[in-house]
């Protein structure tokens, strides 16, 4: 079966430059990129090969969408985070009860996971169309876009109340800090993990 691998590379750079909103593709470190394809048994013919073996990650949407190049900095093998947003939402790419690998997000707003039914390949290819203005439709607030993009990538905005909250359902009337990303992230999860525990 040998020969060489076409990379999907070029599939997804057409679909970064089709994009109805700004998308920065952040420069590889292509000693790192080798290890992570190595280390995940995948090829750049995949999408997700193509972009961890290209890019650093790609900054969607001012960077409201933080996608992982081969910068991932975890490799387990029941999923794959495969990006994060501003307000602390993460994406993992996890092998459904069906047996088929699907991109699962887990939301600030609603602190649970739930499947999208999308392959790698579909969801990024559906995000770089435009569908985050659609799907975070309910938290975005007026000139999010100037104040996301002045945030570094490894960093998001906490909003309090928060978004899961009823008072912090309106991201126009909550105050906003920039903290860290993995902070963020870690906050939303534990408190998932404590409302979990009370509801039991």
């Amino acid at each position: 079966m040998g020969g060489v691998t076409t990379s999907a590379w070029d599939e997804v750079a057409t679909a970064v430059a089709a994009a109805p909103y700004p998308v920065t593709v952040l420069a590889p470190d292509s000693d790192r990129a080798a290890h992570c394809l190595r280390e995940l048994g995948i090829t750049t013919g995949s999408w997700l090969g193509a972009v961890i073996g290209h890019t650093g990650g790609l900054l969607v949407d001012h960077g409201w969408l933080r996608v992982l190049g081969c910068g991932t900095e975890t490799m387990p093998a029941a999923s794959l985070t495969v990006a994060y947003d501003v307000l602390g939402g993460v994406y993992d790419w996890t092998v459904n009860p069906a047996g088929r690998p699907t991109i699962h997000y887990f939301g600030p707003d609603a602190l649970a996971w739930e499947d999208l039914e999308l392959g790698y390949a579909e969801w990024l290819h559906a995000v770089l169309a435009g569908s985050l203005d659609r799907f975070y439709e309910t938290l975005r607030w007026p000139g999010w876009q100037a104040e996301v993009g002045a945030v570094a990538a490894d960093r998001g905005i906490h909003t309090f109340p928060p978004p899961w909250s009823k008072e912090g359902k309106d991201l126009s009337t909550v105050s906003r800090a920039v903290v860290s990303l993995a902070e963020l992230v870690s906050v939303h999860q534990e408190t998932a993990r404590q409302l979990d525990g009370q509801d039991s």
